[in-house]
């Protein structure tokens, strides 16, 4: 059985986002999955999971909820605050797995298992939104324990 990582370990590329671009995202996430709480809309988990994996796919410049965020950053002149993208991008393939999976139990009528995945995505993205804490880096460390990297060793 596997233990909690013993360190921290983040995904990284080398290139910064503005983090409360980012914040201001997840606050936009946040919304919508409340949104589809109340209404039921299958159309909100598709679209949100259409946007996370552009994010993810690092096709965020087409992604809706990055485009509003932009404004938002530009138009309120809200700080940038420079993190690595890696991370960002690592939750939001994580995010369209939730979201996906939100849709396909919602369609099939599987309604509180829907609702708990989106409880779990709502606590991640309230998490990034309001005290700047991803969850990416951690996720990532927990994966690399249960599926260690098998590295050659030389002879």
């Amino acid at each position: 059985m596997a233990s909690a990582p013993s360190s921290i370990e983040c995904p990284v590329d080398f290139v910064t986002i503005n983090e409360n671009q980012a914040r201001l995202t997840a606050f936009q996430t946040l919304l919508w999955v409340l949104v589809w709480f109340f209404t039921g809309f299958a159309v909100i988990p598709a679209c949100l999971a259409i946007d996370f994996l552009l994010r993810a796919a690092n096709y965020g410049k087409f992604s809706l909820l990055n485009i509003i965020s932009s404004f938002l950053v530009k138009r309120l002149s809200i700080p940038n605050r420079p993190v690595d993208r890696a991370p960002k991008r690592f939750a939001a393939g994580v995010g369209f797995l939730f979201l996906t999976a939100i849709l396909v139990l919602s369609l099939l009528r599987l309604d509180i298992a829907a609702e708990v995945m989106a409880f779990i995505l709502l606590i991640f993205a309230s998490l990034e939104a309001f005290v700047r804490f991803c969850a990416g880096c951690y996720v990532y460390s927990f994966l690399k324990l249960l599926f260690p990297r098998k590295t050659s060793q030389p002879s």
